[in-house]
């Protein structure tokens, strides 16, 4: 049964102006290529950052252990991240280090901007994708997340290419192609499982391309089937929600920050980008096949936000990076819109002259360009050493200085101060842990565990020197330590020992106590 066709166009597009076959090719090959170089660029500026936060943290340190090890930990904390710590194992095999780290989320987010392309291409015109791919690109919350060592790039590829699979799969109508859409989103989904989210936006688009009760039936055994894969991580998973107890129900100001997120974070340009959105919303355009640029854009923008945000008023599990895979349908509709403003002048739509083509394809590029311009300082920013919230090889590499083999050390509180040392534990090496009980490969847990407060008041009777690794967070008006060990080590440094030396950087502080007389 063939899937019907839903048709707004104001009338068919005459033969005499329908595209030459090799040149839509053509087309659509510059459409994939230039946005894939352009954020390939701009995703390797910068790269070689010194220095890693904390969550690029706990991706280095899975580097250094065992695939037995990995999945020990995810059995009880971060399973929803347990197949890209697999991945990065192997990735980070040659050489742990941060460039390697985030070369992945580099190439991810280059296949990313390509596939926007793509679609905007066989949804609408090549120059539609070569727009929507190059506003992809040049969009810095894309370019954030290209250059860290997280799998949020990875994820909104995985996305893209399911919904390519599935724009496919609705026009070719073979089997072969429901296994792929089904393939690629169970892996997507088991690198980060807010993936699934997407689902309720491709049944939108189902919905909007009112397609028949068989097309239902393929996509629904294809659900069925991501589904069943995915009850092993949703069962482990749902045992570690207190991994997520620090997020906040979002309100207004988290919509608005995505608003700018996805359309760019200063005023002109997230306006003229919502323009142009508006523009391809209320209006519709030529296509090919059985779907439109916006019965897969506008879904795909606004239903998984839709939902995260509502579940997170109950439950919240909200934060904008895992929304990623969403903003692609800002720049399919952006280009959109701006083809349909060109369209309005007859002069352009109705020109036979390829020359004229082209010069519209490289005007809306120039626009594309100045709109990268105007966020450049944004770019600079989040390429720039205080882009992050901390720089745990700064306290590394002070460590590194300071500390001797066999000095004793404490980290308060744990496991907070431990992060630097489990990224980058070359640095801390040969020092006396007057805390530890277990690593944390030996215990599955992300840090290092450490003893109780009894044996610890015991161990420091004896030493007369001792290191302190300080989180920022300590330093803090009204902190105060949660578990028994934190508290004996600050009694033990208040009452026994005397500040001599203190050295701060930007991710903790480092002091030596001695012994008092």
């Amino acid at each position: 049964m063939a899937v019907a066709l839903v048709r707004n166009d104001p009338a068919p597009v005459p033969p005499s102006r329908r595209q030459n076959p090799r040149s839509r090719a053509a087309g659509t090959a510059i459409a994939v290529t230039v946005p894939s170089v352009v954020m390939a660029g701009l995703g390797t500026w910068g790269l070689d950052r010194d220095g890693v936060w904390g969550d690029e943290g706990v991706t280095l340190q899975m580097a250094h252990r065992t695939l037995p090890e990995i999945a020990h930990l995810v059995s009880h904390i971060d399973a929803v991240h347990g197949l890209y710590y697999a991945l990065m194992h192997f990735v980070l095999a040659p050489y742990p280090g941060e460039v390697l780290l985030r070369l992945p989320s580099v190439l991810g987010a280059t296949l990313a901007a390509g596939l926007v392309g793509l679609l905007g291409a066989r949804l609408a015109r090549p120059r539609v994708g070569l727009w929507a791919g190059l506003l992809y690109a040049v969009t810095p919350f894309v370019g954030r997340y290209a250059q860290e060592g997280r799998s949020y790039a990875l994820v909104a590829a995985g996305v893209l290419a399911a919904t390519v699979a599935l724009v496919r799969a609705l026009r070719a109508r073979g089997r072969r192609h429901w296994v792929l859409y089904a393939l690629l989103l169970t892996g997507t989904a088991w690198l980060h499982e807010m993936a699934v989210l997407v689902l309720a936006a491709h049944a939108c688009t189902l919905c909007c391309a009112r397609v028949p009760w068989a097309v239902w039936r393929a996509w629904l055994a294809a659900v069925a089937c991501v589904s069943v894969s995915l009850l092993p991580l949703l069962f482990v998973s749902r045992g570690q929600s207190a991994q997520v107890a620090w997020l906040d129900k979002p309100g207004r100001e988290q919509v608005r920050g995505l608003v700018y997120s996805f359309a760019g974070p200063t005023e002109v340009v997230c306006a003229v980008v919502l323009g142009l959105v508006v523009v391809g919303v209320c209006a519709s355009l030529p296509r090919r096949g059985e779907v439109s640029l916006r019965g897969v854009a506008l879904p795909l923008t606004l239903v998984p936000p839709a939902l995260l945000l509502g579940i997170s008023q109950y439950q919240p599990l909200y934060y904008d990076r895992y929304l990623l895979f969403c903003l692609a349908g800002v720049p399919l509709l952006a280009a959109a819109g701006a083809e349909r403003i060109v369209r309005l002048v007859p002069e352009l739509t109705r020109s036979r002259n390829p020359v004229v083509g082209r010069l519209l394809a490289a005007g809306g590029v120039v626009l594309v360009g100045a709109s990268f311009v105007a966020q450049l300082p944004t770019h600079e920013h989040d390429r720039g050493p205080w882009a992050r919230s901390d720089d745990l090889r700064g306290l590394a590499v002070l460590a590194a200085r300071e500390l001797k083999p066999g000095d004793t050390v404490l980290f308060v509180p744990s496991p907070g101060a431990r992060r630097a040392a489990a990224a980058y534990p070359a640095d801390f090496r040969r020092l006396h842990d007057v805390a530890l009980a277990r690593t944390g490969p030996e215990a599955g847990e992300l840090y290092d565990a450490e003893t109780g407060a009894a044996t610890l008041a015991h161990r420091l009777r004896k030493i007369g020197r001792v290191w302190v690794v300080i989180d920022p967070r300590a330093g803090r008006p009204g902190w105060a330590p949660t578990s028994g060990t934190d508290r004996a080590k600050i009694e033990a440094l208040r009452r026994d020992f005397e500040l001599s030396e203190e050295h701060a950087t930007r991710s903790g502080m480092l002091r030596l106590y001695l012994r008092r007389r």
